[in-house]
C-alpha cells in the first residue's frame, strides 16, 4: 500500500481552529490544543448566552412597564391582566418601548385598558 501524507489536510485543519480563535488571550490563539480547548467553552457559553440574552431583556421590559404603570396609578400585573382581558395584542417589547419613549400614548393605552 502507498504512502499517504497528511501535511496538507492536518495543517488544513489547524489553520481553521486557530482561525476561530483570533482575538483569544495568551496561547489559546497559538497553540492547537488550548485553542481546541478554548472553542469548546466559548461555543458552550456563545449558545447559553443568546437564551440569556433573551431573559435579560424580557425582564428589563418588565421594570419599564411596571415604572411607567406604577406612574400611572397601577401595577404591572394588574396592567398585563387587564391586557389580557381587553384582548390587546401589545407585547412587552412594545409596551416597553412605548412607556419609555412615547408616555402619552403609553398613557392612552391604559386608558383603554381601565
Amino acid at each position: 500500500m502507498s504512502r499517504v501524507k497528511r501535511g496538507v489536510i492536518a495543517t488544513k485543519r489547524r489553520r481553521k481552529i486557530l482561525k476561530y480563535t483570533k482575538g483569544f488571550r495568551w496561547g489559546r490563539k497559538s497553540k492547537e490544543r488550548a485553542a481546541k480547548e478554548a472553542l469548546l467553552h466559548a461555543w458552550s457559553h456563545a449558545f447559553q448566552g443568546r437564551k440569556q440574552k433573551k431573559r435579560d431583556y424580557r425582564a428589563l421590559w418588565n421594570v419599564r412597564i411596571n415604572a411607567a404603570a406604577r406612574e400611572n396609578g397601577i401595577k404591572y400585573s394588574e396592567l398585563v391582566h387587564k391586557l389580557k382581558k381587553a384582548d390587546v395584542k401589545l407585547d412587552r417589547k412594545i409596551l416597553a418601548d412605548l412607556a419609555r419613549n412615547e408616555p402619552r400614548v403609553f398613557a392612552k393605552v391604559l386608558e383603554k385598558v381601565k
